[in-house]
């Protein structure tokens, strides 16, 4: 049995929980979603999904619980959405814990604060994909071994690098699983 666990620490949680739940059953695959906050729990996990929230606390409390340990040690496959892309990310505008596993520079809360959040279209695999932005980053340089997925007005708001998949805006909310299910993928062909 594969297993994913969604990172319980703060942020959109459940929201993710929910989704990763529908798109195992819609595309009839034999995963277990879990809600996981220790290392122990992290340390079971086939894939990781770190939520929006935000990204300081979730990365002080990833390193103080050992959980950024876990990820790294057992080479977890992670999919980061808003403050988990900025999780992901090698270097950030602002000094904070980070995975650093996607060579990228993110800067964070780049299209605004919370009042500001907004929706608009966006193209992700080949097709059209509703983003949800909410005090959304957006990565300003990427490594060579690092594909861009999708931009929005020419900032860069999603990509992926080996095991791993960023976005800047929250698929979560959308009801659209095409992203959840493209890192379930990842994580089976990685648990294979």
């Amino acid at each position: 049995m594969t297993t994913i666990g969604i990172l319980n620490l703060q942020g959109d949680v459940s929201e993710h929980f929910e989704a990763m739940k529908k798109t195992a059953c819609d595309i009839d695959k034999n995963v277990d979603v879990f809600k996981v906050k220790t290392s122990a729990e992290v340390s079971k996990c086939d894939g990781i999904i770190i939520s929006g929230g935000e990204s300081t606390v979730i990365g002080t409390l990833m390193e103080e619980t050992g959980i950024k340990k876990a990820i790294i040690d057992k080479n977890i496959p992670v999919m980061g959405t808003c403050a988990g892309m900025v999780l992901l990310a090698k270097k950030t505008d602002y000094e904070q814990p980070l995975l650093g596993l996607i060579d990228m520079e993110v800067k964070r809360n780049a299209f605004g604060r919370q009042k500001v959040s907004f929706e608009d279209d966006i193209e992700i695999f080949g097709k059209k994909f509703k983003g949800i932005f909410i005090r959304a980053p957006y990565i300003e340089k990427v490594g060579e071994n690092v594909d861009i997925l999708s931009k929005y007005n020419e900032r860069i708001v999603a990509v992926k690098s080996g095991k791993h998949i960023a976005t800047a805006f929250h698929p979560e909310l959308t009801g659209d699983t095409t992203i959840h299910e493209y890192f379930i993928k990842e994580v089976l062909n990685c648990a294979e």
